[in-house]
């Protein structure tokens, strides 16, 4: 049963981690094949289980260790139909994918039951089509109805919210808040950058948080910005009503673009210490900031760097 549903706890505005870059850290640290990027795929084998546990279990220890409160996400990003054909995988086979995501992650909230701050569980949704460069845009209609399959089939677990995590297009998470409104879903909704801080459609980022708010009355939990380094965006941001929606930063530790990420065969982990004191000079910028992770290039060190330099200002 869902804990979080109706009151999320981090609009409280106590400390929330989030875990890292898990498709990188466990590709290029652990060398474990991802197949398509998914990580929704090494959950049924028993030696993927068990390294996204223990992946995870490295954040849940994390969090408790500096009284934060832990978002844990599931292994969704690419669970949905957009993906079928590339993962040889139907719509039933997806629709398991994500329960059995969701009941993986609600038991290991199960084991770390003596937390001291609340762990909530967070079903992530991927945008339709390349994170880094959209292949075509969708308009709102579109995007609730493609979006409103995957949010039903995590509406019917034990899932507290829903995340749009890496999403590229302000008409689609217009959509995706729509179809999570209609299931009664907390969501929250995550824009990647280009290195001029702007989506890569080329829509400022102020102006796509406020179409999505005026489009869905302000519905959304919250807003985050994550797969983007605080070089590419943090010049942006400032004491706006458009940026007080945002709570959350999720970066890269590369500061290369997505183009250059995109071709590289070599895991570019950037400096866990210069991240995190990065992550300290936005949140003196913006103070409402209290959810914190990582995103491509990042693992367990940026995160515990982040939470001790921005736990400890806090």
């Amino acid at each position: 049963m869902s804990r979080y549903r109706n009151g999320l706890p981090q609009l409280s505005g106590d400390l929330f981690l989030t875990d890292a870059g898990i498709e990188t850290d466990l590709i290029f640290n652990h060398g474990i094949e991802i197949r398509e990027f998914a990580a929704h795929t090494l959950l049924p084998d028993r030696h993927g289980r068990d390294a996204i546990a223990t992946y995870l279990r490295g954040f849940l220890s994390l969090a408790d260790e500096f009284d934060a409160g832990l978002i844990l996400d599931s292994q969704t990003w690419k669970a949905h139909m957009h993906w079928a054909d590339d993962l040889g995988a139907s719509e039933k086979e997806l629709r398991q994918s994500n329960e059995d995501a969701i009941a993986f992650i609600s038991g290991l909230r199960d084991e770390f039951s003596g937390n001291s701050k609340p762990i909530v569980l967070n079903g992530v949704i991927g945008p339709c089509g390349d994170a880094y460069a959209p292949e075509a845009r969708l308009a709102a209609i579109e995007a609730e109805d493609y979006h409103a399959k995957q949010i039903a089939w995590l509406a019917e677990t034990d899932v507290d919210m829903v995340t749009a995590l890496t999403f590229t297009q302000s008409d689609e998470a217009i959509g995706v808040v729509k179809a999570a409104q209609s299931v009664g879903l907390p969501v929250v909704i995550s824009f990647t950058v280009e290195t001029d801080g702007r989506l890569p459609t080329g829509q400022p980022l102020d102006e796509a948080i406020i179409a999505v708010d005026e489009a869905t009355h302000s519905t959304a939990a919250y807003f985050m910005v994550n797969c983007a380094h605080p070089d590419h965006f943090a010049h942006i941001l400032n004491d706006s009503p458009w940026a007080r929606r945002i709570r959350g930063i999720r970066c890269n530790a590369s500061r290369l673009s997505h183009a250059e990420l995109d071709e590289c065969e070599v895991l570019d982990d950037g400096d866990p210490v210069e991240l995190a004191n990065q992550y300290k000079a936005m949140t003196n910028t913006m103070p409402w900031l209290n959810i914190f992770g990582g995103c491509c290039g990042s693992d367990l060190r940026h995160v515990t760097e982040i939470a001790r330099t921005v736990g400890g200002q806090r």
